[in-house]
């Protein structure tokens, strides 16, 4: 087995034909997160005895005769902020920093039901807020690709562990971005699903009405089966859609984009698109164009004001969702305080982070008397705007292209300075999540120095399928190397 390189369909198979068993496979991706995440800081705890104890049931299920699902024995590594019932969960926050879930999250439970391995739970930038993993209030992710780089956010953790090697797949939570760019920064294929298409329940908030759950894999077809695996109605999510028929993607990306129509909107290559980032997605959009896709040019206006319009939004969510960690219920709680209200200050003094402090404030401001009309209520008639825009759009295409971010991957420490620096990041991932539509984020090449660079594929409501060929098609015309090499951290 070349772990570093296995997918999961190759880990079915295996395990199908009985060449290898599923405990193999977890001790050997075990074995080289021991020998590699030192100096990338993918993980933040391990599961080892759960994996292999997982595992090794599995392999007596298939001596006995049972058949394998496609995720059946296939370890994956989870971001730390879905519940993980009897494994630490921490949002990688201080004021979680000792908090064992009573449950699973929805996600969760579906995988440990196919089978799936959870090796462990992945880094992230505290509470899902930022964009490039130095939040962590543990450690930063860095870039498998180039170790003074970073990963990307907030999903960074999950993105280099899949990127690395240590996991064919990944779960991770994409609030305004956090799948799809710490995917382009790592070369991987990441997909925000529909919101609704996969349940909430389990995932801890950052804004409610932002975050979906999603996959991290190697290859579209991974994907595709990852999110097959964990997307359908959940009763317990009041934001989950019922009667939708899902499924299928596996089958019906091999359709290839003959007659797909593609828009490419003006205002996502203009100025502030990284030279190198504009020739390589453009050059790959002339890939499917001779693949027998239509590819017009068409207008788009809702770049900058979507930037503005989601940090409004999503700090005021957040500064209303993390109210409950006052030190009284769950979570951290200062050790020295006089009275109820220095205990709450103190407490969420000492356990947020800079960058969560930084949104709660900035939510509380645009949500407060004499604001609210002024920041708050425009950003949500914003929020129309972006949605009925991008459906005037998909009545026309089939899908949306841009750059996934619009620089390449910078290095760690380079913008923790400029916060206004970072968020420009999110240029093209917003709107997205603004509107509630799907889209996927692959490679479209690299960059003259070896840098990964991602491509963005945007489409109507429940139109993951079409997001699908559209990927599938051109993953197989770059016929991309995306496996970096790892240097052992003594």
């Amino acid at each position: 087995m070349d772990i570093a390189k296995m997918t999961i369909k190759a880990i079915h198979t295996g395990l199908e034909n009985k060449d290898f068993k599923a405990e193999e496979v977890t001790r050997a991706y075990l074995a080289r997160i021991k020998a590699f995440d030192q100096g990338i800081g993918a993980f933040l705890s391990l599961d080892e005895a759960g994996a292999i104890a997982m595992s090794r049931g599995i392999d007596e299920k298939i001596q006995g005769g049972e058949a394998p699902g496609l995720l059946t024995g296939v370890p994956l590594a989870v971001k730390d902020n879905l519940c993980t019932r009897g494994l630490k969960t921490t949002c990688a926050s201080r004021m979680l920093e000792d908090f064992v879930p009573p449950y699973d999250a929805t996600v969760v439970g579906r995988l440990r039901e196919r089978g799936a391995v959870i090796l462990g739970k992945a880094n992230m930038d505290e509470f899902a807020m930022g964009s490039s993993n130095e939040n962590s209030a543990f450690y930063p992710v860095k870039n498998p690709w180039d170790m003074t780089r970073v990963s990307g956010g907030s999903s960074g953790g999950p993105a280099a562990a899949v990127a690395a090697g240590f996991a064919p797949y990944a779960l991770g939570s994409d609030t305004g971005g956090s799948i799809r760019m710490p995917a382009s920064f790592c070369g991987l294929v990441g997909v925000k699903p529909t919101y609704g298409a996969v349940s909430r329940y389990g995932l801890i908030a950052f804004g409610s009405s932002l975050d979906q759950v999603g996959p991290f894999a190697r290859t579209v077809e991974d994907a595709a089966i990852a999110l097959e695996g964990i997307e359908g109605f959940d009763p317990k999510d009041a934001t989950s859609v019922e009667g939708r028929v899902r499924g299928g993607y596996t089958a019906s990306m091999l359709s290839g984009v003959k007659g797909i129509r593609i828009g490419v909107p003006r205002e996502f290559f203009a100025q502030g698109v990284d030279p190198e980032v504009k020739k390589t997605v453009l050059r790959a959009v002339k890939r499917l164009e001779a693949l027998g896709a239509e590819v017009e040019e068409f207008s788009l206006p809702i770049t900058e004001s979507g930037l503005s319009a989601y940090y409004m939004i999503s700090s005021a969510e957040a500064s209303s969702n993390l109210g409950r960690y006052d030190g009284v219920r769950f979570g951290y709680r200062t050790r020295d305080y006089d009275g109820f209200e220095e205990m709450v200050v103190k407490s969420r003094t000492e356990a947020f982070g800079q960058e969560v402090k930084r949104r709660i404030m900035l939510g509380t401001y645009v949500l407060s008397s004499g604001y609210y009309d002024a920041y708050y209520k425009k950003a949500m008639l914003f929020r129309q705007k972006v949605r009925r825009l991008f459906k005037e759009a998909f009545e026309v295409y089939d899908a949306v292209v841009s750059p996934t971010v619009p620089v390449l991957p910078f290095k760690l420490g380079e913008k923790t300075q400029d916060p206004l620096a970072m968020y420009l990041a999110d240029l093209f991932t917003v709107n997205v999540n603004i509107a509630g539509i799907p889209a996927i984020s692959l490679p479209a090449g690299f960059s003259e120095g070896g840098l990964p660079v991602g491509i963005q594929f945007m489409g109507d409501h429940f139109e993951e399928t079409k997001l699908f060929r559209i990927a599938y098609a051109l993953e197989q015309d770059l016929g991309l190397n995306l496996v970096p090499e790892l240097k052992e951290v003594k």
